[in-house]
């Protein structure tokens, strides 16, 4: 399978870091978009600065309409979850018989139980698609999931700025075991490594996903509520150890899902340490008055725990707070 043509909805960060490397390995690349960030990909094109290097400038199609951009052999969706329903109304004309659609967002996606999870295999979330809307723009035949790991930020529309990591991990949502890589997820990887980043192929990729939310599921939250960066977080002993207690749980519902994690929170913490005191994407979202994705981060893991019999009162209680928080400053 060829991918030549290359839809990306969501010019933020990470959509744009990947617009750019793909724009690199020679796909003729679009953006559904709108407002100033439309109006700066039309008439500055994209824009990237990465590890210190120049900034390097690419030329892309863009458009607030999908019909004039038409059907295409990948579709990649980098938007936040809480914009999701809405995206998918408008999606219909960018989807062909063949079109490809990678998911590259943060949390649990739609999709996470299709073929996965047992004797739960293809259950609805309604967490994260209470009315089925988007499941039904955005036909299961046509995913692959993806899982980012890499730290960009948007310093103006249409400019993206990378900082590290330089991986996507791709897999099939139904599983592709060792030796059995589905020939469209194979030439997925393949372009990525094209276009210059680490593309490994998940096994299983609700794995991948389940593994990268047990970090930023109480990390971001709390530091939504409380302002606080990662380290001040990490510092307080009493904070600490209530993420450790949520991460307990969600860890159980893994191991129910067939999904084991080999490490401790305590391991997890570490780890975090390392990448210096920041913000989480949340608290930034929550200081630019941005919708937050606590249904994806959080909601979904609630919901997972009922549909596992996994007592979450830690996780119920980040969410409630969360939840009331985003409420209050009209952001949920």
């Amino acid at each position: 399978m060829i991918y030549k043509n290359v839809c990306i909805v969501g010019a933020g960060s990470i959509g744009g870091w990947l617009g750019a490397g793909l724009a690199r390995a020679g796909c003729s690349v679009s953006f559904l978009a709108r407002g100033e960030t439309l109006k700066a990909l039309q008439t500055q094109g994209l824009r990237l600065q990465s590890n210190g290097q120049p900034e390097q400038t690419h030329a892309v199609q863009a458009s607030h309409n999908a019909a004039e951009l038409g059907a295409q052999d990948l579709l990649i969706i980098a938007v936040k979850a809480p914009a999701l329903r809405e995206v998918a109304q408008q999606i219909a004309p960018l989807l062909g018989k063949d079109t490809v659609v990678l998911t590259a967002m943060n949390g649990v996606p739609w999709w996470f139980l299709q073929g996965f999870g047992g004797s739960l295999a293809n259950h609805a979330l309604s967490s994260v698609d209470a009315t089925g809307e988007i499941a039904a723009a955005i036909p299961s035949a046509h995913i692959i999931g993806g899982v980012v790991h890499a730290s960009c930020s948007v310093a103006s529309p249409g400019v993206i700025r990378h900082a590290f990591g330089n991986k996507i991990i791709v897999g099939e949502p139904s599983g592709q075991p060792t030796g059995q890589v589905t020939p469209r997820v194979a030439a997925l990887a393949a372009l990525f490594e094209k276009a210059g980043f680490e593309a490994p192929i998940a096994e299983q990729i609700q794995r991948d996903i389940w593994f990268k939310l047990w970090g930023n599921m109480t990390m971001n939250p709390v530091s939504a509520i409380t302002g606080a960066t990662s380290s001040q977080v990490l510092d307080d002993d009493l904070v600490r150890g209530f993420c450790a207690n949520v991460m307990l749980e969600a860890k159980e519902i893994g191991l129910r899902l067939g999904i084991t994690i080999d490490q401790q929170p305590e391991d997890r913490h570490a780890v975090t340490r390392k990448l210096g005191s920041f913000k989480t994407s949340m608290l930034q979202d929550v200081e630019a008055g941005k919708a937050v994705e606590l249904d994806a981060l959080v909601g979904a893991v609630k919901e997972l725990g009922q549909l596992t019999q996994v007592a979450t009162p830690y996780t119920d209680a980040l969410f409630g707070l969360a939840r009331l928080h985003a409420r209050v400053h009209g952001l949920y």
